[in-house]
């Protein structure tokens, strides 16, 4: 059963009346046209020709700071950056774009520019290692060797510089634009965690922090082979119970809700699978989106639903699922006993194979 998401259709940002003034020297750009593009779309908003070095746009913004990027004709760089009160006026040369050598505006904008010229040196060696690339033939294992060790090597160097940026940055919008541009993909999901964590609060619940919350939690509903987030909630008798307690056992974290159609049809097979290795270290422990008690307990006594329950009655705002970005039921995912995820969402006969093969 799909949840609804509201937060799809949400406009992420009112613009309000107010622009923002945005001027430039490009020198040596004379001639050239300048795109402004808002970071939310694909389409340029915006373009003049540079005339006399010069460039001016006027930019509308919101409440919150919203990125942009000036893109410079036949430079396939951006320059970035950040809407806010002031004026925004940047100085910068057609040979060194996007990199500024002033700007004169807000502190984001100023950390966008930091941001840029930190990956400068590294986009120069991704150009070299693309063509690097290019020249290896197939064939040739000991250069394919070489190159991957260059680019592991490039790798931990983009990771270490932008770990430093953020770490140096916290109150920057350049520091998420950063780890969802740059570090995303690079790292391990708890790392990725515990740099945004290490953000100002008033970032991480801006526009640009919640991008990187649902990621987030889109990684927590699909991701195999991590450790599982641990959790608390009370079970049918109002005792308090952890997902940790039940370490060293395999744990089948089940989903589901007494008004869930399918849930409720899938139930026998989850009660199957529990009567058949319940004596071989597994157990489950069901989370409920009810928000009736009374339904809840009956759909346990119908369904014959025999391990423990929990729920803390607040539906689609369920703290568990919510955590753990659930956004359909019925959803599960199976712990092993050293608390690690081990598969998801697995129904009817999965469940009894994947179970089979590791209680043998």
């Amino acid at each position: 059963m799909k949840r609804i998401s509201l937060f799809a259709a949400m406009a992420l940002m009112a613009l309000s009346a107010d622009a923002q003034q945005v001027t430039g020297i490009v020198k040596g750009g004379s001639g050239k046209t300048i795109y402004l593009y808002d970071d939310r779309d694909n389409n340029p908003d915006d373009s003049v020709k540079i005339v006399n070095d010069q460039f001016t746009f006027k930019v509308k913004h919101g409440k919150e700071p919203a990125v942009y990027a000036l893109i410079l004709q036949d430079v396939p760089y951006p320059m970035l950056f950040v809407t806010g009160d002031a004026p925004i006026h940047i100085t910068t040369a057609k040979e060194t774009y996007p990199i500024a050598t002033s700007v004169k505006g807000n502190d984001n904008t100023q950390a966008m520019q930091d941001y840029q010229k930190a990956i400068a040196p590294l986009i120069k060696r991704a150009q070299a290692l693309n063509a690097e690339a290019k020249e290896i033939k197939p064939e040739d294992e000991p250069a394919k060797n070489a190159f991957r060790k260059k680019a592991d090597a490039f790798n931990d160097d983009l990771v270490k510089v932008g770990r430093d940026f953020i770490q140096g940055h916290p109150h920057s919008i350049a520091s998420i634009w950063l780890l969802m541009n740059e570090l995303r993909g690079r790292l391990e999901p708890a790392e990725f965690q515990l740099l945004f964590n290490s953000l100002d609060k008033e970032l991480k619940d801006g526009v640009y922090g919640q991008g990187v919350q649902s990621y987030l939690a889109s990684l927590k509903a699909n991701a195999i082979n991590i450790q599982a987030d641990d959790f608390s909630q009370k079970d049918t008798k109002g005792q308090t119970v952890k997902l940790s307690s039940f370490r060293g056992k395999y744990v089948l974290v089940d989903f589901w809700a007494s008004w869930c159609g399918p849930c409720r049809q899938e139930n026998p097979n989850v009660v199957k699978a529990y009567h058949k290795y319940k004596n071989k270290n597994f157990t489950i422990l069901g989370v409920s989106l009810d928000d009736n008690r009374d339904r809840w307990l009956r759909a346990i006594d119908q369904d014959n639903l025999e391990w423990t329950q929990v729920s803390d009655l607040q539906g689609w705002g369920n703290e568990v699922a919510v955590q753990y970005g659930v956004q359909s039921i019925p959803t599960n995912f199976l712990v092993d006993p050293a608390g690690k995820i081990i598969a998801r969402n697995l129904r009817g006969a999965e469940l009894e194979q994947k179970l089979e093969e590791v209680l043998k």
